[in-house]
């Protein structure tokens, strides 16, 4: 660095410098290269090296970021403890100090400065030029570097398959948690911990996080999108998750590595993701439509507002593991599958229930068909909803608005089939066929006629019973009863329709009129 011209004013040392584009380095890693025979001679072990810079000004403090390896040869040097506070007082890092030309040693007072004040302090032998220091600590930055993009990009994948889970909230903040080694929590902006997974915190580095989450948790215009703070030896952050309601991701590890910044960043982005509401659904649209019908609006009325008229499919879903579904969990299924109206249920028996509007259902009447023939257009095909990974589904065949109580129960009736058969999909297909030739309100009249001696209950077991085959295993599996209750209601149900079940042309003519129910 040149002097500054006689009777000018260095500038002042700026008071947020901008943070380096590499990793820190630990010096003593820098220590370790053998061929630059650095030795430590005074001050700390421990220090990190942002930077290298040289200069032999009496008073380099104007110069300095903080950071630095200053390298020196003595040349101005003639008050030791001076140099070194103003140093210290800029922030530098550690001193290299070279011996010869201007000294044969490392001065003494030097030494003595350094150890009191606790700024590293480095002999640099003769053979060792400050250019090649300057590039074996540039080598260094270069390599944890790589070491650091690495990291992330493995962080970056395990996250990213994590999402990809059935459970993801759960999952992403597990992978978070065990590359961070520390503890992952998803609060409310009243501080409830809605998931969280890693180490359990002491009560008050857990009390800690909480307030610092609700620093970022305010909904007010400037309210920080951030926020760090220590609690002892433990690192704390916080970050609100955009469009997450108030949510907000805290962290907490024991340590603070390079790149945990950028890998926190990562799992905030797919957390604000997974707990946004759908893009393709209107929210305005949906609280709208939710009050109209509360002010006694038909279904019919309120559908636009819901962003389609129909047809429209019902599906019950359940995890296949057993395990319940919270609103997180159940909403990251909605957005597999294209909607946000998704009702998770109340209780841990309940399955989650979806209402999707088909694609292309509210784009009118087919080219060359007439409005009025729009109730003619053939259904969508099922296959429009693809099973997903760690869920069991049943679903409604496609059906107006008008009938959604309906396909309701069709869908719950598809559902059980599925974790009958253990198949990741059930859907209820639509009346076709033979079946499709009479008359709807005929065979209405006929399926209460012939049905009429049974019980709701009954109806139910012979319903799934015969869709099963006959298996005694599978619809005691779907009805959640055990086999030989199946057993004795069938039996019940022969008696009172006085009919041979074992009969084919019984059992058709039965599930003819079962279907129409």
């Amino acid at each position: 660095m040149p002097t500054p011209p006689a009777g000018t004013t260095p500038p002042p040392p700026p008071s947020s410098p901008p943070g380096p584009p590499t990793p820190p380095i630990p010096l003593a890693e820098l220590l370790a290269s053998k061929d630059l025979g650095l030795r430590r001679i005074a001050g700390p072990a421990e220090a990190e090296l942002l930077w290298v810079h040289t200069s032999e000004m009496a008073d380099p403090y104007p110069y300095l970021l903080g950071g630095e390896l200053l390298l020196s040869a003595g040349v101005l040097l003639t008050d030791p403890d001076h140099y070194v506070g103003r140093l210290v007082e800029a922030g530098a890092a550690a001193l290299g100090f070279g011996v010869r030309p201007v000294h044969e040693t490392v001065p003494g007072a030097l030494i003595e400065a350094c150890d009191r004040q606790g700024l590293p302090l480095l002999e640099v032998p003769p053979e060792t030029p400050f250019t090649a220091i300057a590039r074996a600590v540039w080598r260094l930055m270069a390599e944890a570097r790589h070491r650091e993009l690495r990291r992330v990009t493995r962080a970056q994948q395990a996250l990213a398959t994590a999402a990809a889970r059935p459970d993801p909230v759960p999952a992403v903040l597990h992978q978070l948690a065990t590359q961070l080694g520390g503890r992952a929590v998803l609060l409310t902006a009243r501080g409830e911990e809605v998931h969280a997974a890693g180490r359990r915190l002491p009560a008050e580095p857990a009390g800690a996080l909480t307030r610092l989450a609700r620093v970022v948790a305010r909904q007010r215009p400037g309210s920080p999108a951030s926020a760090t703070d220590t609690h002892g030896d433990t690192h704390l952050s916080a970050y609100a998750l955009g469009g997450g309601d108030g949510l907000v991701l805290a962290l907490a590890a024991g340590r603070r590595e390079s790149g945990d910044h950028t890998v926190a960043g990562i799992a905030v982005v797919l957390l604000s993701l997974l707990a946004a509401p759908h893009q393709g659904a209107d929210a305005a649209g949906r609280s709208a439509a939710l009050v109209r019908m509360l002010l006694g609006a038909t279904p019919a009325e309120v559908a636009p507002l819901l962003g389609s008229t129909g047809p429209w499919t019902v599906v019950h879903a359940r995890r296949t593991d057993g395990t319940p579904a919270d609103a997180l969990t159940a909403g990251a299924l909605g957005a597999s599958l294209g909607t946000a109206l998704v009702d998770a249920g109340r209780g841990a028996g309940e399955a989650v229930r979806l209402l999707l509007p088909l694609p292309g259902a509210a784009a009118g009447p087919l080219p060359g068909m007439a409005p009025e023939d729009e109730a003619a257009r053939p259904p969508q095909e099922a296959d429009t909803i693809a099973p997903q990974p760690g869920w069991t589904l049943g679903a409604s065949a496609p059906t107006p608005v008008t009938a959604l109580d309906a396909a309701d129960s069709l869908a719950a009736r598809a559902l059980a089939h599925a974790q009958a058969t253990r198949a990741p999909l059930t859907v209820d297909a639509p009346v076709s066929g033979l079946a499709a030739l009479v008359p709807p309100e005929e065979a209405a009249a006929h399926a209460r006629a012939l049905l009429a001696p049974l019980t709701a209950p009954l109806a139910d077991t012979l319903r799934c019973w015969l869709s099963l085959h006959g298996s005694w295993d599978r619809t005691a599996v779907a009805l959640g009863v055990h086999r030989n209750t199946v057993r004795q209601r069938i039996g019940r149900c022969g008696e009172l329709l006085d009919a041979d079940l074992d009969d084919m042309d019984v059992r058709a003519e039965l599930w003819f009129a079962l279907r129409q129910g």
